[in-house]
């Protein structure tokens, strides 16, 4: 059940921005360390904003995987009370060029439970359970900050890879009546990961301790290359004194809008 689809699915040319932070003042990411303060303001006003002095550090996309499905719902819960440590993500969209947040994108995820299974594919992780075809998958739009804020739970394994969640970025969406969406242009496809510390402590907490295919690090994924944040490595804060109580993870994504 290894995630080897880059044959059906090629990485495009079009390239993304993703840096850590909750705000675009962090994508300052290789820039120049500012100038010292002086007490000369008479020409204050002609300084470059922050956020068009950056300096982005702009990565490829990374591929859909085979467990992509349309018709995913829009709601900001896609849990469905599947079992696992809670997980919030914020996630950022910013333009590529400006830095600046777009709001009203639909930031879409998928990813397995606690046990390595998708819904609309259970069983290929070797684990019999309902399958709705919706469960852990969904996605919200961006506020007026460029904010996607989502619940979840944290992603469980298979065989082959590493713990990770899948992504999507569009715009120009059309909401339906049955609570999806159509229409609309996709920026951008890529891949969210973890930190190997927390994932194991996480991994030892039930259910995710019942799941015995054998789990592969981040140093040996085939997809994530060591990249960091700009490989879509989340920052992770945690919502509790033990890792059964859950984290945050925040992420900033920059995606080219031309």
């Amino acid at each position: 059940m290894t995630d080897t689809s880059g044959a059906a699915h090629p990485i495009g040319r079009r390239t993304v921005l993703i840096a850590t932070g909750a705000t675009a003042a962090t994508l300052a990411v290789g820039a120049a360390a500012p100038e010292a303060p002086t007490t000369d303001t008479a020409n204050a006003g002609d300084s470059a904003p922050v956020a068009a002095a950056a300096v982005c550090t702009l990565t490829k996309e990374m591929t859909e995987g085979p467990y992509y499905l349309d018709g995913a719902l829009v709601r900001a819960d896609i849990t469905e009370s599947k079992p696992g440590v809670p997980l919030k993500l914020a996630l950022t969209v910013v333009d590529d060029d400006t830095c600046a947040p777009l709001s009203g994108a639909l930031v879409e995820i998928w990813h397995c439970d606690a046990l390595g299974e998708y819904s609309g594919f259970v069983g290929n992780n070797g684990h019999s359970e309902p399958d709705d075809g919706s469960f852990l998958r969904g996605g919200v739009l961006t506020n007026s900050s460029g904010v996607a804020n989502l619940t979840t739970i944290y992603p469980g394994w298979y065989r082959g890879r590493c713990i990770h969640i899948h992504l999507k970025v569009h715009t120009g969406v059309t909401l339906t009546s049955d609570g999806s969406f159509t229409g609309g242009r996709e920026l951008h496809t890529g891949q969210l990961f973890f930190d190997e510390t927390i994932t194991t402590a996480v991994a030892r907490i039930s259910p995710y301790s019942t799941n015995t295919v054998t789990r592969t690090t981040l140093a040996q994924d085939s997809i994530y290359d060591d990249g960091g944040a700009a490989s879509g490595l989340l920052t992770l804060t945690a919502l509790g004194s033990t890792a059964a109580s859950g984290y945050t993870g925040t992420l900033t994504v920059g995606v080219e809008t031309s």
